[in-house]
């Protein structure tokens, strides 16, 4: 149980950091082979980005392994987002005052809810005054990842990785830099004045994964963001609570 000193306001604040969202490469192997193929790092992560934001919906899964101490944020999150309507259902794992709370999130309808430690039932927050985005934008083509693919600078082709669920597909890396003021528009606590991003792509176009380091917190460190794509084409009805 939180301390006793901790308002709900305090966990609500934690619970709306659910939209933080990304490390744990997969085993690489060599070659240069995948999708790009004929393809600049550009065109590719552009088709990357228009799968992602026409798909009914993907299950999203984000992973830290480095919160700096003393930070009030996001070390795990999984959870189905939805596209039309825009929507997300899952949990999150919020770290406060050294405290691991794990939180149950719905957002629809322009509104987040969250099952907040000390308050009964689900109780509407806002992630605005939190510094984070509405995680049913998460994958929306001009507020959420998808963006952050667009403008990524100065892409390069990198080596070939497996990766998936399974761990049984040859993804293509490509990596670069996303402007801070981009990332700001997607996680609105970052201050960091650029990200080093990292995607891994899929032949068909997928982004399967994102590794964006930076920082995502004011006065802390940088660190690294862990978020997976999965299960393309997911279906899902997502109502307020």
């Amino acid at each position: 149980m939180p301390p006793a000193h901790l308002s709900p306001s305090r966990l609500a604040g934690a619970a709306a950091a659910v939209l933080l969202s990304v490390p744990a490469l997969s085993a690489c192997s060599g070659g240069d082979d995948g999708e790009g193929d004929g393809k600049t790092p550009e065109e590719v992560l552009a088709t990357a980005a228009e799968t992602l934001t026409s798909t009914s919906g993907v299950q999203l899964d984000l992973t830290t392994a480095d919160l700096p101490p003393g930070v009030t944020g996001i070390v795990k999150a999984a959870g189905t987002a939805i596209t039309e309507p825009p929507a997300f259902e899952g949990t999150i794992s919020v770290v406060l005052t050294g405290n691991t709370f794990e939180v149950p999130v719905i957002a629809v309808d322009d509104t987040v809810y969250a099952q907040i430690p000390l308050a009964p039932g689900w109780n509407e927050v806002d992630p605005q005054q939190y510094g984070a985005p509405d995680p049913a934008t998460l994958i929306d083509g001009e507020t959420g990842f998808p963006a952050l693919l667009t403008r990524t600078e100065g892409a390069e082709k990198g080596k070939s990785v497996r990766g998936g669920a399974n761990n049984d597909e040859v993804l293509t890396t490509y990596v670069g830099t996303v402007p801070g003021s981009d990332m700001k528009q997607v996680i609105p606590s970052s201050t960091g004045e650029s990200f080093d991003a990292e995607w891994q792509v899929t032949d068909e176009g997928e982004l399967r994964q994102a590794d964006l380091t930076g920082v995502f917190y004011p006065d802390s460190e940088e660190m690294t963001y862990t978020v997976t794509f999965d299960e393309y084409g997911t279906e899902k009805e997502i109502t307020a609570p």
